[in-house]
């Protein structure tokens, strides 16, 4: 059953003006499918990965020790034009929303030289106490880092 609505806008892709940071993401052989091109779920990797090495660079994340962890609650990726190896893939990022406990990433994908993006996806992260998993405000630190990519 088709739910989208007969009036809503087709998903267009990004620019790069589009986003605040870049990360490139080199693909492997085994992200190929079949098909000769990426593999679908490869792509939410990168998503994944491109958020998380940035706020890890930028000190506002401890993925091993500290007290908050982000989880994902959404995501959603739509695909313009296929990527495949030996290609380097740049991530942009942005963030859509700052909630008190949550955020909303956009990533944008682009093949190397590309200004239009290949793929353009979001994921939301509520934080949480890593014991509890209860939601907790964001920490000024991360939370200045999330400003920065608005």
């Amino acid at each position: 059953m088709n739910t989208a609505s007969p009036s809503a806008p087709r998903p267009q892709p990004l620019l790069r003006s589009a986003y605040r940071v870049f990360r490139p993401i080199g693909t492997r052989w085994s992200d190929n499918d079949i098909y000769g091109h990426v593999n679908n779920v490869v792509y939410y990797s990168w998503f994944d990965t491109a958020v998380n090495a940035h706020l890890i660079e930028q000190g506002a994340l401890d993925i091993h020790t500290g007290p908050v962890i982000g989880l994902v609650i959404e995501t959603q990726c739509n695909y313009f034009a296929p990527l495949a190896f030996p290609q380097t893939v740049w991530a942009g990022l942005r963030v859509a929303h700052l909630g008190s406990s949550s955020v909303r990433y956009e990533v944008g994908l682009f093949a190397e030289g590309d200004d239009l993006a290949a793929a353009c996806g979001h994921f939301v992260h509520v934080y949480v106490d890593r014991e509890t998993r209860r939601p907790v405000p964001l920490p000024a630190t991360l939370k200045h880092t999330l400003e920065t990519l608005r």
